[in-house]
């Protein structure tokens, strides 16, 4: 899932994008056994740079890097995004358009969540809409209704099980790479989709 800020990153693997079939297909489980493997911890630490490269990354699923297997990374920055709408930045950007481009925390290396085999356990029923794009659909942003809190339960990079309580922002950024690894995209249930052509080069060097 994308977020809005915009800073560069180093490249690293390829994301894969639309329409690539992987981003169709229902991900396969992980066995428990494996996910401490070289393999599968080469692929978390592929995920991680991944994510930490693109400029609009919070989350990443497997299948987004060509790999059709249930695990999906939600960056700590997400938790970020919710403490500052709890501090009222979303009330400060529509009072003041100038600060909504602007980060409203301080920028830092990110932990990265790990979720392998997550299963979704609760969900509110209230829905919020709200804007998303995503990572391999790039320049397409709509409006998606996501249950206002879930919970899930997954295996974690040591292959622990454990449950995640999340809500608003974190909840939405989890039920979206949640809907990866069902070959599921955004743009399936998103209303108003909208496509914002990529800036050109020389439009970022004026």
């Amino acid at each position: 899932m994308e977020k809005t800020y915009k800073e560069k990153k180093p490249e690293t693997l390829p994301i894969v994008v639309e329409p690539n079939m992987v981003l169709r297909k229902k991900a396969a489980d992980v066995a428990i056994r494996d996910i401490t493997t070289p393999k599968i911890q080469k692929l978390l630490d592929e995920m991680k740079a991944a994510l930490a490269a693109t400029p609009d990354g919070v989350g990443l699923a497997a299948p987004q890097v060509g790999e059709s297997l249930r695990i999906f990374i939600v960056s700590e920055e997400a938790e970020e995004v919710d403490r500052a709408e709890k501090e009222g930045w979303e009330r400060q950007s529509k009072e003041n358009p100038a600060v909504k481009n602007e980060r409203p925390y301080k920028k830092r290396p990110w932990r990265y969540y790990v979720f392998v085999n997550p299963v979704l356990k609760n969900s509110s029923r209230r829905k919020l809409m709200g804007p998303e794009g995503c990572l391999s659909v790039p320049g397409k942003f709509g409006q998606v209704a996501r249950h206002e809190r879930v919970s899930m339960e997954a295996l974690d990079a040591h292959g622990k099980k454990f449950r995640r309580n999340a809500s608003r922002f974190f909840a939405r950024v989890m039920q979206h790479e949640f809907d990866h690894l069902k070959g599921i995209l955004f743009i399936d249930t998103a209303e108003d989709l909208m496509h914002i052509p990529e800036r050109k080069k020389e439009d970022d060097e004026k």
